[in-house]
């Protein structure tokens, strides 16, 4: 399916230097943020004190978020649990302030604006288990780098594999040094979101490779260069679609989901974003500077060639 047919192809590699650089300079400003801002991270990494309380009827998220922001709590999770009368809080760790002195202190603000709420549980999250949080989350992150560095080298040949896991891990940190220039509170909903960025990522870059493979199988008179440019010119409109259509859902997300969702939503914007423009720009041409060609694909040749006469041979039409 095409919204648009593009008659000669796009000379992205002409400017992949240029691209490239403008990336490493944001990649190397998103490190600087980290290392010197760092991730604001949230009561899952910290620690901090979760309460469950429930009302008689259904409430507004909003309303008690207001409510125990109004406290001098910053930085606090406010979310329905189960149903529409339920309500989690988890508040951050405070010095001095025990945990059941955090609680009675919210339940007592709760119940003046509603009397007929009950506390249903409360439970401290020591920062043992943040830490221990943090560690599974590194451990998830390394084992999803490795696995796609072998499936790429598996399907199609070590400089690709190298390419993507470049590609991929500029889009995790560019990710990350928003999170740390702007101090948006980093949760393990936003870890899932990164998570998801890098398979999202090397989905399109897989396209994309996949579609260089079939053209130095088809096409023998033309360049890598020229190759790369078809392969990307003849998946834009693909791109678009299935971007654009993630993109309208993600937005959807950003903007009427919530405060439960809008972090979750803001990785995930972000990454799509980059991972478009990584997957072209990037990965593409580390492969070809890495000099991936005919040989590194295509084992025993091909008899199926494209016209010799026409450099655009293969461009979508």
């Amino acid at each position: 399916m095409e919204f648009f047919k593009i008659r000669r192809d796009i000379p992205f590699m002409e400017n992949a230097l240029v691209f490239n650089i403008v990336s490493l300079v944001t990649f190397l400003a998103a490190v600087f943020f980290l290392v010197t801002r760092g991730l604001h991270l949230s009561v899952e990494f910290t620690g901090g004190t979760l309460m469950e309380v429930s009302y008689q009827q259904s409430v507004q998220v909003e309303k008690v978020r207001s409510t125990v922001a109004s406290l001098g709590f910053t930085d606090v999770q406010v979310q329905n649990f189960g149903t529409a009368r339920d309500v989690i809080i988890r508040l951050p760790a405070q010095k001095g302030v025990s945990s059941a002195q955090q609680s009675d202190k919210v339940l007592a603000a709760l119940k003046a604006t509603e009397p007929g709420v009950i506390m249903k549980r409360t439970e401290f999250v020591g920062p043992q288990v943040g830490e221990e949080l943090a560690t599974d989350g590194l451990k998830a992150l390394g084992m999803v780098v490795v696995g796609i560095m072998v499936y790429l080298a598996m399907r199609f040949e070590w400089k690709f594999a190298v390419a993507a896991i470049i590609a991929n891990l500029h889009d995790v940190v560019i990710i990350l040094g928003f999170f740390a220039f702007f101090q948006w509170e980093f949760s393990l909903a936003v870890l899932a979101a990164v998570l998801a960025v890098l398979g999202y990522s090397v989905n399109e870059s897989v396209v994309i490779f996949d579609r260089i493979r079939e053209n130095f199988r088809r096409y023998r008179k033309m360049t890598t260069t020229q190759i790369i440019d078809n392969a990307i010119t003849s998946t834009i409109s693909r791109t678009i679609i299935t971007h654009g259509s993630t993109q309208m859902m993600v937005l959807s997300m950003l903007l009427f989901g919530g405060a439960t969702l809008h972090y979750f939503a803001m990785a995930l914007t972000i990454g799509i974003l980059f991972g478009i423009y990584s997957s072209v720009f990037v990965a593409a041409a580390i492969a070809m500077w890495l000099g991936v060609k005919r040989e590194d694909l295509v084992k025993g040749g091909s008899k199926r060639d494209g016209d010799p006469a026409d450099p655009n041979a293969g461009a979508v039409v």
